[in-house]
């Protein structure tokens, strides 16, 4: 009886091992400043899932994310959602982020912005509340790198920004 079980157990774990829900809420937020350019680069990786579920609550309850069906609305809830829940200042001053585009990849969409004219940066601060109404456990994490320094944090419901300086 005691193989059944295990046996029984490791086809379970196999079977949710491989499905697309997921437990987890977690994005991945990389903002960097390529000083050559004079350009901060943000790439958000996200679950498709998530995501979808936050356009079709704020904007259109039939919206599906799929790069084989994507609309030009698609792009355009996105950018305006992004532009809500993502906010950067550099320097102290709020900047204006540039939806560069997107892409899918299997379960997630990686999404690009920047803020361009950029002479140097002396401190960031970055507020990040994307589907914490949706996922009141999402965790949104950040990894900068800055002026050659790497920092990372965790965003939460409870502390959406934090603020880093780089002198």
């Amino acid at each position: 009886m005691n193989r059944f079980k295990i046996v029984l157990l490791l086809l379970a774990f196999s079977f949710f091992s491989f499905t697309s829900i997921h437990k987890y809420y977690i994005s991945v937020t990389q903002v960097e400043y390529v000083k050559d350019k004079k350009a901060v680069q943000i790439i958000s990786r996200v679950f498709i899932d998530d995501l979808e579920k936050a356009l079709r609550y704020n904007y259109d309850e039939n919206i599906t994310l799929d790069e084989n069906n994507d609309t030009e609305a698609t792009n355009t809830y996105l950018e305006k959602y992004i532009n809500t829940n993502l906010k950067v200042s550099i320097n102290k001053q709020p900047a204006t982020l540039q939806f560069v585009g997107k892409e899918y990849d299997g379960d997630i969409v990686r999404f690009y912005v920047e803020v361009v004219d950029i002479q140097n940066v002396k401190s960031l601060e970055v507020s990040n509340e994307m589907l914490f109404a949706v996922c009141p456990d999402q965790q949104n994490i950040v990894k900068t790198k800055i002026n050659s320094k790497q920092k990372s944090f965790i965003l939460t419901t409870k502390n959406t920004s934090a603020l880093l300086n780089f002198n």
